[in-house]
Parts: structure tokens; sequence; C-alpha cells
């Protein structure tokens, strides 16, 4: 692109060096020779100028706004591949459809004799361009100045068009003139596919029509591009009949032919047109024809031929898998009887064309076929193939019932790597739609809460109750993973008694509990079900003998592990595992010994269905109904490994689907559970490490990182778990890191500490109590022992703490002898209630959303009359105050059964690992706040 001013002064827009320039322009009514300063640039950089000068006058405004005109084609994909004058691959636009054709000649009659000044070659008197096939060469620079892209091979054929650089290609200059011709035509090539006629059939008919010997033909048809509602034939226009329209010129024939001798290259049966005397058609092979259905129709597509299937072909043949239970009467008890029974159920495929079933007869004609397109009910059907070698595969398969419970659920069954769809019938519908939706599954009745309870239900404990009823009388185990403090133990205690109320169900409860909830379960028991008899089976002189058929057994997991033998002699209605969480590792002793105990039905109880990872979740299910997340090996190939690493969603979702009927999860939070819960406010409080803290954080960075550069496998993860943990140490406090426990000097040392002395002032100031949760016994020691010195009453429970001692301690604070409750989270973050307090001090995270929540619930659950506040202390700039981050994130994660723990960490390379743990003096945390 060359630009000069008519009066000799700088070049428009361009402010690099003028250099001289004949060019031949309009004069008067001729042309002539004149010289003028002017600047060459490439079209791509003269865009820009061109685009801002379109609002002036003169050549500059016509240009700008042919430039525009250009992008706009450019932009709606008109473009075509071509070789220049001089034999280099270029970008040309192309095809022009009739509205383009007459919009690119406007503008070529709108310009002005100023703007058809061009260089002129060479010796010879001046001629005057004419301005349209100006005008086509400027759009087809523009088009060649775009960025080349990476899929021009695909349309061209070849290497070319999308290096950054232009390539010589003279041999294929008649491939582009064949693209030339074709344009400047206006013609363009489309296939219309002919299906050949089959006579109908009888699907009762053993003999079926065979179509094996038809074959099927591609019409060539010619459009006009100038007109695009005018088509022909190309047999027409060989025959020069009468009936082609005059759009349709002496070229077309060449014009066509040239075009088909273009798209041979990217599908190999054109070049049987090239050899016929008339290329109106071509006979396909079954091969030629799966091609077409393929790839083929889009590389013809991107070399500007379309292909036409006819209408009656029909492309909607999908399968289906149907689970069907085995045949017999049906019966009130069928959903029950289904899972009772050791018959198998049945899953087969059914296809259906167009949403309408085949018959059995049918389906075997169209797996047999082995053909592209099948005739099948007076139509023509495309066949996956993929999809028939899936029914060939496997034609019928035999399920458990469990198993078809848990496909029937999801909607989905694996077959060969893959999941399918499926669909249930008969007494497996009927089952789903019981567990899955049980308002609307027939002759659901709701019903009230046991006559025998000493007390009123809430409405969502009331349906937790009908709930655990209908699970438990199908023979199906659950999980009941509500908050908290929402009541899971009068729940319990109230399908117990709904139990009792018929002859079939009465039979005794075991509860299995930590030990330090069997003195709870008990007073829980003597309040709610007075008439009920409860015995503790745990210590020494424990016996089972003179058992009520209709009472309550209360026993811990380690007393479990030793007498499990003692306890599956026993015929228990139910069995209760609490805080279920207890058995998330499924090769554990507890788990096993749990597994041991024979009951109707099983019942998990926790507020943490999942802590670190989806495996706890199989185990707790696994356990409560055998067999419906299939074993451990496949759960996580199918479940654990996409939803946890991957992030995938439509995994997650089937995972949720399987789930959801056997884990009732809900949230104080959630409309209607809970409103008269007061507010809770959670905050991030930000604190300054003291120097001391800060140089001792840095030298355990740096020395640690050296180390575990040098390390890999079990000795890299061990040194990361021991640098997070100091790490953690350090931003508590440096007495617990240096492990000076002799009258260590505590104040003006840690950031966090002075922040709780000034908040536990302000709260018994004001006479409010206060929970004070911490991982370290040790760093719990130090804050008792520093809160002392400052005269302030405190008690501290650990995991060592007796059970009668940890019942006196809750007495004491909820009777306000103690505002300050020091709490070891591992021993206390479960099973007690204390809604005492108004506050809840995280001192240290543990780095597990859900785990914290569990705390924090000791004060905010059913029963708690004033708001909660929420203290979070996170030391600025450090390791914590990243991981703060990131819980926002993960707490979404817990709150949709899912989570990773500190062990996530050790995976990290050693550059991400460094940038968590590095401190930043800056510092990042800001007070953070949330109401619920």
């Amino acid at each position: 692109m060359a630009f000069w001013r008519a009066d000799g002064g700088q070049p428009l827009g361009c402010a690099a060096e003028s250099e001289e320039l004949t060019v031949v322009r309009p004069h008067g009514a001729g042309a002539r020779r004149r010289t003028v300063p002017a600047v060459v640039v490439p079209v791509d950089r003269a865009l820009p100028v061109l685009t801002r000068a379109r609002h002036g006058g003169g050549s500059a405004a016509y240009w700008g706004a042919a430039s525009l005109v250009a992008l706009q084609l450019v932009a709606r994909g008109r473009l075509l591949p071509g070789v220049s004058p001089d034999g280099f691959d270029a970008w040309r636009v192309a095809p022009l459809d009739g509205e383009d054709i007459h919009r690119v000649r406007e503008l070529a009659g709108a310009m002005p004799p100023e703007a058809r000044a061009v260089p002129l070659p060479g010796a010879g008197s001046p001629a005057l361009p004419t301005a349209e096939p100006l005008v086509r060469a400027f759009l087809d620079a523009v088009a060649d100045s775009l960025p080349r892209t990476p899929a021009a091979p695909y349309a061209a054929g070849g290497s070319a068009f999308a290096a950054r650089t232009p390539l010589q290609i003279p041999e294929q200059r008649g491939w582009a003139a064949g693209i030339a011709a074709g344009m400047d035509a206006g013609v363009r090539v489309s296939l219309r596919l002919e299906l050949p006629d089959a006579d109908g059939y009888d699907a009762d008919d053993a003999d079926w029509p065979d179509d094996s010997g038809h074959t099927f033909r591609a019409i060539v048809q010619l459009h006009s591009l100038a007109d695009p509602t005018l088509v022909v034939d190309a047999v027409d226009v060989w025959a020069e009949s009468s009936s082609v329209p005059d759009q349709f010129g002496p070229r077309t024939r060449i014009d066509t032919l040239l075009v088909l001798r273009r798209a041979r290259h990217v599908w190999a049966p054109l070049s049987r047109l090239l050899t016929a005397a008339v290329p109106d058609a071509v006979e396909l092979s079954d091969a030629e024809v799966e091609e077409l259905l393929g790839e083929a129709t889009e590389r013809l597509a991107a070399a500007g031929i379309h292909v036409h299937w006819p209408k009656e072909v029909v492309r909607e043949l999908t399968a289906t898998g149907i689970l069907e239970p085995p045949a017999r009467k049906k019966t009130q008890s069928d959903a029950k009887s289904l899972l009772s029974s050791d018959q198998l159920l049945t899953f087969r495929w059914q296809l259906a064309v167009g949403g309408e079933p085949v018959s059995e007869a049918e389906m075997a004609r169209l797996v047999e076929a082995h053909r592209p397109l099948v005739r099948l009910r007076d139509q023509w059907v495309v066949i996956d193939p993929q999809l028939i070698r899936k029914v060939e595969q496997r034609r019928t398969q035999h399920l458990t019932a469990i198993d078809a419970l848990g496909a029937a659920l999801t909607g989905t069954w694996e077959v060969h790597g893959e999941f399918v769809p499926v669909a249930a019938s008969g007494a497996l519908e009927e089952l789903r739609a019981r567990i899955s939706d049980p308002e609307a599954a027939p002759g659901h009745t709701p019903k009230t809460q046991p006559a025998a309870l000493a007390g009123a239900l809430r409405d969502y404990q009331l349906l937790g109750v009908n709930w655990l009823d209908r699970m438990t009388s199908l023979g199906l185990g659950c999980c009941l993973a509500d908050d908290m403090g929402l009541g899971k133990t009068i729940t319990l205690i109230s399908l117990h008694l709904r139990r009792q109320e018929q002859k079939a169900t009465t039979a005794p409860t075991l509860v299995v509990c930590p030990t330090s909830l069997l003195g709870n379960w008990e007073r829980e028991i003597r309040r709610f079900a007075p008439d009920t008899p409860v015995r503790r089976f745990h210590g020494p002189g424990r016996t089972l003998d003179g058992l009520e058929s209709h009472g309550f057994v209360l026993t811990t997991y380690g007393t479990l592990r030793r007498d499990a033998a003692n306890l599956a002699d026993v015929v228990w209605g139910l069995l209760v595992a609490d805080e279920a969480q207890h058995v998330k590792n499924p090769y554990s002793a507890t788990a096993r010994a749990l597994r041991a105990v024979p009951s109707a039905g099983r019942v998990a109880l926790t507020g943490t269905p999942v802590e670190n990872n989806l495996s706890e979740l199989w185990a707790l299910l696994d356990w409560t109904t055998p067999g419906l997340l299939g074993n451990l090996t496949a759960f996580r190939n199918n479940y654990a490994k996409a939803v946890e690493s991957a992030q995938d969603q439509p995994t997650a979702d089937r995972l949720a689907r399987l789930v959801r009927p056997f884990l009732l999860r809900r949230r104080k939070s959630d409309p209607g559970i809970a409103p008269e819960l007061p507010p809770k406010t959670e905050t991030d409080q930000p604190v300054a490490l003291t120097r001391e803290q800060a140089s001792l954080y840095e030298a355990l960075v740096r020395e640690s990182l050296a180390k575990i550069a040098r390390a890999d496998g079990i000795t890299r993860r061990g040194l990361v778990m021991k640098l997070l943990t100091g790490l953690k140490q350090i931003c508590n406090h440096p007495a617990q890191y240096l492990k000076e426990w002799d009258d260590p000097k505590l104040n003006g040392r840690s950031g966090k500490l002075e922040l709780l002395t000034e908040l536990l002032d302000t709260v018994i100031a004001e006479d409010g109590s206060a929970l004070v949760f911490t991982q370290y016994v040790e760093m719990a020691r130090l804050i008792e022992r520093h809160l002392a010195d400052r005269g302030v009453p405190t008690q501290f429970l650990h995991g060592g703490t007796s059970v009668k001692r940890r019942e006196e301690m809750v007495e004491r604070f909820q009777n306000g002898e103690a505002p300050v409750f020091l709490l070891s989270l591992k021993a206390a973050g479960t099973g007690l209630n204390l809604t005492r307090a108004g506050h809840v001090v995280h001192y240290d995270r543990w780095w597990n959303p859900a785990v914290e929540d569990q705390a924090t619930d000791r004060a905010y659950r059913i029963g708690q009359t004033q708001p909660v506040q929420v203290h979070r202390m996170i030391a600025e700039g450090t390791v914590e105050d990243r991981i703060a981050q990131l819980l926002g994130q993960k707490k979404d994660l817990a709150e949709a059964v899912l989570g990773s723990g500190e062990a996530a960490f050790t995976e990290l390379t050693d550059a991400d690992l460094a940038d968590l743990v590095t401190l930043r003096r800056d510092g990042a945390t800001t007070g953070r706040k949330a109401k619920r």
C-alpha cells in the first residue's frame, strides 16, 4: 500500500521516510504519469490509518470505507486459499454471494477518480485502471494480511497458508485458478444424496428385504452465487436444457470441473466425476457413504461443497439399557422383596428410531446389517458403528438388586468402561421412585411422630424420622448427616420408637459411639423415651443377659472391637454408628468389627460424612448399604479420581444422584431448618508476626526447602509435613515451636496470643463466655498458664480427660463458673453442648472447614439464644494466610461431599511449595466476615 499527498507534503498518517514513486493518475478525460513522494507500507500497517481516515475526504476516506467492507467479509468467514501472481500462498476474499457481489460493485462504482492512482510498473502509455479489479485486489490483500490460522491446511489440503511467512507453491497455480474461475463465474457446487428405493416389510415376517445390493448416488448440483435461489443439476447444464436459467452461462461447465478438480483432494470419490462424459452423479460404496456421514462432509464444506441429505434419512438411532426384575406376581411388598431376593436382574439393550422403540427382530436387523444406512419402517436409518458395537458386545447382562438400584438412580450403567443410559421397569422403578422422590410415589402417606415420644419433633426432624423409617423398612441402610446441634439423637430415638409400633420390626437397637457420648445418649433416651429400657455395654461386668426386645444398648467403638463376637449373637433391629467418621477407614479393626454385627437396618450418624477424601464416603455407605458404590477400587476409578482431581461435573452429578437418597444432609443455614437460631458471624482475624516469629519462620523455610529439594518419595512427604507443622507452631507462639515448657516468657512474643488476650478481656468484661480451640495440647497448656497468670478462670478438655470429668467440665461451663473453655479440637470437636458460649476462637486452623464447623457447632446449635461470633486467627503473610484464601473454595467442596487435608500439600512441586510457605512481609489477609 502506498501513501502520498497531491501537494507533495508528508504522506497521510505516516512518519516514515518518503521515497519516489511513479504512478498513473487521472488527468482530465485521460491519465498521465507523475512522480510523487510516497511511503510504501504493508496492508496490515495501513489498515489502522485507513479506518481512522474514513470520516475525512478524498481517496483516503474511500479506501477507509473499503477497509471496513473487507474486514466485515473476513469476519463472516468469506475466505478461500489461492496463489499470488508470484507463486506465493495467499488468502482471497471468497466465495461471495449475490448480495456481496452487489455490494462490491456498488463500492467500485463509487470510487473517486483520485483513488485510482496506482504505481506504474513500466514504460508505455499510461492507462487508467478499472475500478472493480482494484477493489477486488484490495479486498484480497486485506484478507491475506490477517493472522494465519493453524486450521488452514485442512481447507487447502497442504502445509501452506498456516506459516507466518508466505510459502512459494507455484505447482498449485492451476488449483488456484480453478478457485478464481469458480468464484468469478459465481458458481457453487453441492452434492445431493439420493437413496435407493426399497420395498417395505412386515416386522413380524421372517424374511426381511435384502437392501445390500442397493447403491447410493451423489448428484452434482450447481448454485448461482448471484441468486442463491437458482439451483440446477449438472446433467441439465451439460444437456443444455431449456430449463437452465440464463445465469448459468457458457463458462459454467469449465467452472464446475475446476471446482470438482479442487475438491477431489479432500474427497477422492469425486475423481470419478472428472473421467465421466457428464459429471452428473457418482455411485457410492458403503464405506464412502460412511465417510460422508462423518469427516468427509466437513472437509467438503471447507472446500466450498455442501452435502444435502434427503429428509427421509433418520439420524436419531439411540440405545438405552433396560433393567428388568425377575417376572413374578405383583404384591404390595414388591420393592422390599426385590432387595431381599437373591435373584438377578437383567440388563438388555433397547434401540429406538426417532424415539420409537424397535422390536427384537428389527433390532437384530440393525445390528446385523453392517451398513451405514439401513432401510427400516419405510425410512433410511443412519447406523452409528460404535453404538452397534456396544449392543453386539453385551446384548444381555445380569445384575444384583443393589447394582440395579444404583443404575436406576443414576440413570446409567457401566458397559466396557463407559456409562450408558438405562431405564428401570416394574418393581425396580417403584423402588427407585420410593427412595428418590417419596412424596410423589404411589401410596405415600406422611406419618406423625411416635406416640411414645416424650417431646415434640420439629418439622425437619419428623421428616428425618420418616426418611429413616422408609429406608430401614426397605432393608436399606442410610446416613443422617445433619449439622451438629440439629437433633440427630432425638431423631434416632424416634425411629426406634416408630419401629417398636409394629411387631415385625420390634427388636433392640445397638448404638455404637465414642466413650464421651455414652452419658449424653443415656440422658437423651431417658428424657425422650422414659419407658424404653437402656443399658450400657461398657466396662467391667458388661453383659447382654436379659436384654429387652424393645430396649437400647449403648457401647463404644473400643468395646465393639473387643467384644464383636458377643454383640454379633444378638438379632438387632437397628445398628447405629454415632460420629460415624470414626470408621472412615474401611480396613481398620473398628470398621471390620462393625461389619461383623448383623442387623435389620444400619444407620450412620455424622456431621461430617467426608473429612479428607471421597473414599471416606464410600466407607460409610458401603457399611450402611453394602455394594451400592461397588468395590473401593471401582469407586476410586469411576468417581473419586474424576471428581477430586479433574473437577469433573458430569461425574459429580452422577455420584450425587446415586448418593442423595442414602444420605440426608441438612444445615443450620437451610431455610426452615432452624429459624430460631440466632445469627452467626465468622471473621478472619489477621495478626502480624513478631520479629522473633518472623526470624524463626524464615529460617525454618530456608532450611527445610533445601532438604526437601534433595529428597523424594515418602521422605520428601515427611519433610513437607514437618515443615508445615513447624510453621503453624511458630505462628502460634515461639515457645511452642522451641518446646519451652518450663515457665517460659509468653508476653510480647506472639501476635496471636496478644490478640487472644485482648479478645478474652472484652468477652469477660461483658460477662460472656468463649470456647478456644487448638489442635495442639501443648499450645493449650501455654494459653492456660498465660490466662491463669492474668487471673482468668479457665478449664482445659483434651483426649486424656475421663468421661466423668468431661461431663463435670461441661456442666461447670454451662453454669457460668469458668468463662473460658480451652478445648483440644481432636478430642472436643464433637459430642458437646456448650450453648453458654457466645464466642468461638480457632487459635490455629485445622485446614478442613467441615472439622472447624463441627467444633463451632458446640456453641451454635439448637438451644443457643445469643448471637455467636467465630474468630479465626491467621498470621499475616504466612502459609496460614495463603491457605485461608483457599478454604473458601475448600468449604464449597466440603459441602458438596468433597475434601482434602494437609496431606494434599505434600504433593506440591518445590516451586509451588516455596510459593505457599514463603513469608510475605506486606501481608495479605483482610478481615473477612460472613453472617449466617
